[in-house]
């Protein structure tokens, strides 16, 4: 299965939808907002999920972080404003936990073989993916004009997800949730 780690955003999906209206534009599509979610470390192809789960409680563990909340906001892209490929929300309270989690699950995920991250971490929440550039400066403009606010989510688990590409977008399924 293809799989990543997450936090995911249930509560915060109409206020996602909100913030990515400004997106609908020729050229870009947006994510489904009732998956919103903080990839905490993309895995790839997973063959053994009940070892993934044991090394995400043992991530856990390892980076005593308890409940927090954390607040969404801003604009943000990867790779650059030159280049746009995602638009994302970004983190404006919680990011050191995140990031405390993020480092924790990629030392047990490159202990049992998966590959390191080659970028740094940047607690993120993807909005939309831009398939070409019709509508790049419109979309720098937003970005570079506008700060929204998502709002704020208690983050009390890690989950393992499941992502099934299809025709449509991909389709994720909780396949277990380590609590913090």
């Amino acid at each position: 299965m293809r799989a990543f780690v997450s936090v995911d955003l249930d509560s915060l999906s109409e206020a996602v939808e909100r913030v990515q209206e400004p997106f609908d534009l020729p050229g870009v599509d947006p994510v489904d907002p009732a998956a919103a979610h903080v990839t905490v470390k993309f895995l790839g192809e997973v063959e053994e999920p009940d070892r993934v789960v044991d090394a995400l409680d043992r991530a856990v563990e390892s980076a005593d972080v308890a409940p927090f909340t954390a607040r969404f906001g801003g604009y943000g892209v990867f790779p650059s404003m030159g280049y746009i490929s995602v638009v994302w929300a970004g983190v404006e309270s919680g990011d050191a936990e995140l990031t405390q989690l993020h480092e924790a699950v990629e030392r047990e995920a490159t202990a049992l073989g998966f590959e390191p991250e080659e970028h740094p971490f940047t607690a993120h929440v993807t909005l939309a993916r831009m398939r070409d550039a019709r509508s790049k400066s419109v979309v720098q403009e937003l970005v570079s004009e506008r700060e929204p606010t998502l709002g704020e989510q208690r983050v009390e688990e890690l989950r393992l997800t499941e992502s099934t590409l299809t025709d449509d977008g991909p389709v994720y399924e909780t396949v277990a949730a380590v609590s913090l």
